[in-house]
Parts: C-alpha cells; structure tokens; sequence
C-alpha cells in the first residue's frame, strides 16, 4: 500500500499522520503486521485503515526509542509498551498516532453534515453543552463534529478499567474557548485541544 509519513507539531506534542491510497492495498500487506491473522475476518476498507494506524503508530514508538507494532488489546485497543501512552485514529485516506509519556487521545472526523448533525445532537450534547457550543460561534455541524470528536479522544485518554461503561453522556463538555475544550468525566478533567483541517476535525485529550 502507498503511504507518505508527515510528522505534524500540535498541541505540544508530535502527530504522526500517514496519508495512504486505499486502493494501492494488497492482501499480502498485512503480513507487515506480527497480528495480521486477527485481521483475517475484516473487510478490505478496515485492513487498510489498520495498517496505515499501525505504521503511523510505529513512527510515533520511535521518538521514544521502540521499534515494535502495537497489538490489538481485549477491547480491541492498540496495545502499548508499558510505560507509554498512545492513541490511533483515520478518517478516509489519512491516519494519525500520538505516543507520549502521559495519558493521552487522538481523533479526526470527517465534518458532519447538517442535516446528519440535527439528527445526532441529542445523543452527543445534553442541551447545557449544546449552549456552549451555540455561543462558540461555529456553525452547527462543526460544533457538533468538534464535540463528538472531543469526547471520542477523552474517552481514548481514559483508564482501560474505566473505558467499559463510558457514554458520551458521561463527557461533559464544561468550557469552551478558543482551539481548546475543557471536559469532565471519572472524576478526571481532559483538556481538548483541536484544529480544523480541510472538511475535518483533529482533537487531542490530554489528563
């Protein structure tokens, strides 16, 4: 499969982005991969996602002098060295990983259109954080997209033990200014940080 690798500063941390051609994938790719027979049931649109999240997982493992691909967990969650923190997230032909020493969550979304965001509203904002949203100053659909992409990357930065029974809901969107989101959750407070790129969202959750 045609990758490209782009390292990209952000948020006091290194993103490592790997824009790939879905179409460019062969089978015999994911021999790459020491997991690749966990992927055998998958379809061709999701090998091809995982691949290139694990090569960008490898660059990112690198800064912090590792070398190996990270597993596939219980929960279905990239395994990481012990004593580093990571997070994996694509969206179409990009894939982004984050590795860093601290508890941390990556996510890109493709923005919502509005009338996907007007139908999904209700099961990602409590009508408290649909207000803080409103005075934002975003339009609708990426005050929405930013929202669930916040949580989804909270929620990434989130103990494994604590993970099983986490809802959107339980998220809370409790500040927002300018390119950062402060959320709550487990008693933990994230601080979201995010940027706009093209037609999606990049967040970055921190503990």
């Amino acid at each position: 499969m045609h990758t490209t690798h782009i390292p990209l500063p952000f948020a006091e941390n290194t993103l490592h982005m790997v824009e790939f051609d879905p179409d460019s994938f062969h089978e015999h790719d994911l021999l790459w991969l020491p997991h690749h027979t966990q992927l055998h049931s998958s379809g061709r649109k999701r090998k091809a996602e995982h691949l290139a999240g694990r090569i960008a997982a490898v660059h990112a493992l690198r800064e912090f002098g590792h070398k190996n691909v990270p597993g596939i967990g219980v929960q279905r969650q990239p395994v990481w060295p012990q004593d580093l923190f990571g997070s994996i997230s694509h969206s179409a032909t990009t894939a982004l990983a984050v590795v860093s020493t601290h508890p941390i969550g990556l996510d890109i979304e493709a923005i919502f259109t509005l009338q996907m965001a007007n139908e999904l509203v209700s099961s990602i904002v409590t009508n408290t954080e649909k207000e803080r949203l409103a005075n934002s100053g975003l339009p609708l659909e990426q005050a929405l997209t930013l929202a669930f992409s916040a949580k989804e990357s909270a929620f990434k930065a989130t103990q494994a033990s604590q993970q099983a029974n986490a809802g959107f809901t339980q998220y809370q969107i409790v500040e927002l200014q300018h390119n950062q989101m402060i959320l709550r959750a487990h008693s933990q407070t994230y601080r979201v940080q995010w940027r706009f790129s093209d037609n999606n969202v990049l967040t970055l959750a921190t503990v």
